[in-house]
């Protein structure tokens, strides 16, 4: 669950970027529908991701809503993406049998 929500933080950063590169005129305005629309359900996606991921890392719901927020900040995704790893080494770490 961790890694899926991984891909869709750094998708959904960049999806968000794309935006921002058509509103400061880098990009065509031709294709704001089809950025738009992906942006959209990538977030979406994060949205729903970030819930489950929540849950199943007993996040709280201030990570929670930090993570949320970082959203809507651009390039937050990268500070987002070095403590999803933080916390998949974690993970790794509690799974790893003792030998």
């Amino acid at each position: 669950m961790l890694n899926f929500f991984r891909v869709a933080s750094v998708l959904e950063g960049f999806s968000y970027l794309a935006i921002l590169c058509v509103t400061l005129g880098f990009i065509s305005r031709d294709f704001v529908f089809v950025i738009g629309m992906t942006h959209g359900v990538l977030f979406f996606l994060y949205f729903l991701l970030s819930l489950l991921t929540s849950h199943n890392q007993t996040w709280s719901v201030v990570v929670w809503v930090l993570v949320l927020l970082a959203a809507i900040i651009p390039f937050a995704f990268v500070p987002v993406e070095m403590f999803l790893q933080k916390e998949l080494r974690k993970t790794k770490k509690s799974v790893q049998p003792a030998t």
